[in-house]
């Protein structure tokens, strides 16, 4: 025990050097990261209705099973976020079990995922912008109004870690609870009744709800950004895996219960869920609560900026830990020294993220293909990260004597979930542009692969010793 806590506060001591607050967000404000990144607000609307588009009356069984895979691997990373706290995220967690060159892989991983699910949401946010612009007679530029959303985003991140993380919290709050408040109506006017459609999966398939559950993995990709927090959420070992695995549980229950909602309240609709633009809008319309719609539309449009902010916030912690580790400039060390954020790295964070936004706009992509696009490639690093933290959750116990049966066979479980779902991705091929993604991961992965071998031999990393 003592050996612990004496490891502890030597990497407490090396945290003093990233020149982030210290000790600052209390436990909500660290849930909120987590949560906000998530953007539960954003799946009833646009992620549930993609999913049923691909199983049916499956839909609420593949979003089970994805929050069953999320759950294993949230218990994997609250193993390593009760002994250490670290704003490199998985990047650390990796690092202090595996040999370098996975560790490089899990940070280029995660920064891709990040910066693609910014850009995931800002396509979102396009394409909620013009469902409420539309409605009005108005146009604005894709292009500007993505530079705005992402020019908030890095503002508010840039300004203040703890402001950013009120706003989220109120944001994605009152969002949720108006979509909970639509689909408890349309539960309670269908009655107690079981809707044995869905119970007895009619007209789907093992292969359909395989896919849905690759599309319902997206819904919850995000929910370890509290880790990124390390240094400033308030006693850290304690509230950031209990805000981990607290997200993933409780997300997971909203996407089942507004998944099983919206399928039972389009039964008997003129218009399938799947091909659905607002399902909000029918099913608050249906319930006798039709002022509802319009208020969940600007909810779900400014959660998709708290989505972006969030984004931004934990890949730009993750890139400062890369710079301290010589994976990356040594200008994207510098800190704001009145703000204490990673001015640098929020700023590139942001740029990064809005510039594949801008050019498919420019193109005359649609917002939601951009999501969708975005949000494939984000898939990838997610899934990479969270396969690896499995491995490497064994082989860290194992150094400490502490790996039981039970940490064993939540690693291999956690492992073999995250191989299946990138199987799922991969097999059968998708349809352009979908099965160039993969070659495209592939790409990015190595060039950080191969930037980490010329750097590796220059410096040691720091936190290595």
């Amino acid at each position: 025990m003592s050996e612990e806590l004496e490891s502890a506060g030597t990497k407490a001591a090396v945290l003093l050097q990233y020149g982030l607050r210290q000790e600052v967000l209390s436990p909500m404000e660290t849930l909120a990261q987590s949560i906000s990144l998530i953007a539960p607000s954003t799946s009833p609307p646009l992620t549930v209705p993609l999913v049923f588009a691909l199983a049916g009356m499956g839909t609420c069984l593949a979003y089970g099973i994805a929050m069953g895979a999320m759950v294993l691997v949230a218990l994997c990373v609250a193993v390593f976020a009760r002994d250490s706290a670290s704003p490199g995220s998985l990047y650390v967690y990796a690092r202090e079990s595996m040999p370098p060159v996975f560790a490089a892989v899990t940070a280029w991983a995660l920064f891709f995922a990040y910066v693609t699910t910014a850009s995931s949401v800002l396509g979102g946010f396009l394409n909620n912008a013009y469902v409420l612009l539309g409605s009005r007679g108005m146009y604005v530029s894709p292009v500007l109004l993505a530079a705005v959303g992402a020019g908030l985003a890095v503002f508010v991140a840039y300004r203040d870690v703890r402001i950013s993380a009120r706003t989220m919290l109120w944001i994605e709050g009152v969002s949720v609870l108006l979509i909970a408040f639509v689909v408890g109506i349309t539960l309670w006017k269908h009655g107690a009744q079981v809707d044995w459609r869905q119970v007895k999966l009619e007209g789907t398939s093992a292969a359909s709800v395989r896919l849905g559950v690759m599309l319902a993995i997206f819904s919850f990709v995000g929910f370890e950004s509290a880790t990124t927090l390390g240094v400033e959420a308030k006693d850290p070992l304690r509230t950031i895996p209990r805000a981990v695995i607290l997200s993933a549980v409780m997300v997971g229950v909203f996407f089942i219960v507004c998944a099983y909602g919206e399928v039972l309240g389009f039964a008997g609709a003129p218009q399938s869920l799947g091909a659905s633009a607002s399902p909000m809008h029918y099913l608050a319309a249906h319930a006798g609560v039709g002022f509802v719609g319009p208020v969940i539309d600007v909810g779900v449009l400014v959660s998709m900026l708290a989505a972006t902010l969030a984004c931004i916030i934990a890949a730009a912690r993750v890139l400062l830990l890369m710079a301290h580790a010589g994976l990356a400039s040594k200008r994207l060390m510098a800190t704001h020294a009145v703000h204490e954020s990673p001015a640098v790295a929020s700023a590139l964070t942001g740029v990064l993220a809005f510039l594949p936004v801008a050019v498919l706009a420019h193109r005359g992509v649609g917002g939601a293909d951009i999501y969708g696009y975005m949000g494939t490639l984000a898939v990838f690093g997610f899934l990479t990260a969270y396969g690896l933290v499995g491995v490497a959750m064994m082989l860290y116990l194992k150094r400490r004597a502490r790996l039981g049966v039970g940490s064993v066979v939540l690693s291999v479980a956690a492992v073999l979930a995250m191989v299946g779902c990138t199987l799922g991705t991969l097999l059968p091929v998708p349809p352009a542009p979908y099965k160039w993604f993969p070659a495209v991961y592939a790409g990015y992965m190595v060039c950080g692969v191969g930037w980490y071998f010329v750097v590796r031999g220059k410096e040691a990393d720091p936190l290595r010793g």
